[in-house]
């Protein structure tokens, strides 16, 4: 799957059994790696690989000026869970605001599956600020 994250764009902090490896194609971004010891923002540039345990807690933040492209491999499980939640997108590819609808189908689904989703506390402690949906 091909993955962007538009600047100043985030993913918060979530959870799933499935392992992620992202191979950063283009843009900068930052990854949360959580062990023992506490968490950490890593730098993930063009070339960077980003491997991530199943179960691993993790999130995203593109802090640069343009967009963050990264290939994202992982299980079949997840590619038909991003078909559930997947929108696609206008002619622009402009990221469209999210709605309560739209969170609240993407909570049902991430739920379905088993997945978990930090909340607005959870992302905040790790220096996340997830905006609030569109009514």
């Amino acid at each position: 799957m091909r993955g962007t994250i538009a600047p100043g764009g985030i993913v918060p902090l979530h959870s799933h059994a499935d392992p992620e490896i992202f191979v950063q194609e283009s843009g900068t971004l930052e990854g949360l790696s959580q062990s023992a010891s506490g968490s950490r923002w890593l730098p993930i540039r063009p070339g960077s690989v980003f491997y991530v345990p199943g179960g691993a807690r993790h999130g995203f933040r593109d802090l640069a000026r343009e967009p963050a492209v990264s290939l994202v491999i992982s299980t079949v499980r997840m590619g038909r869970f991003f078909a559930r939640i997947g929108v696609v997108l206008a002619g622009t590819g402009a990221p469209e605001p999210v709605t309560s609808e739209r969170l609240q189908h993407f909570l049902k689904v991430s739920n379905e599956f088993g997945y978990w989703n930090g909340s607005p506390a959870d992302n905040a402690a790790v220096g996340l600020n997830v905006p609030s949906p569109t009514t």
